[in-house]
């Protein structure tokens, strides 16, 4: 008697680490790879323009950590006086 076994679902834990590993190594990967444009025999920038990228990546770095915190629970204070 052979018994089939369903295939175990990922727990959320488990999805997180998987997807985040792999977003993360390409992430880093690309970084890596937007340094090679520092190449000034190969490219031509200024410093506007390097001040202009990293702008970019630091508010969408900000923009993604807030996501993770945990929200604050702010009191409401109302009143109708």
């Amino acid at each position: 008697m052979v018994e089939e076994q369903e295939p175990k679902r990922k727990s959320r834990r488990e999805r997180f680490k998987t997807v985040a590993t792999r977003r993360t190594r390409q992430l880093l990967k690309d970084i890596q790879r937007l340094g090679n444009c520092a190449n000034r025999s190969a490219y031509e920038y200024n410093e506007a323009d390097v001040a202009k990228m990293f702008k970019a990546i630091e508010d969408a770095l900000s923009a993604t950590h807030a996501r993770f915190d945990r929200p604050q629970r702010k009191e409401v204070d109302f009143s109708l006086e």
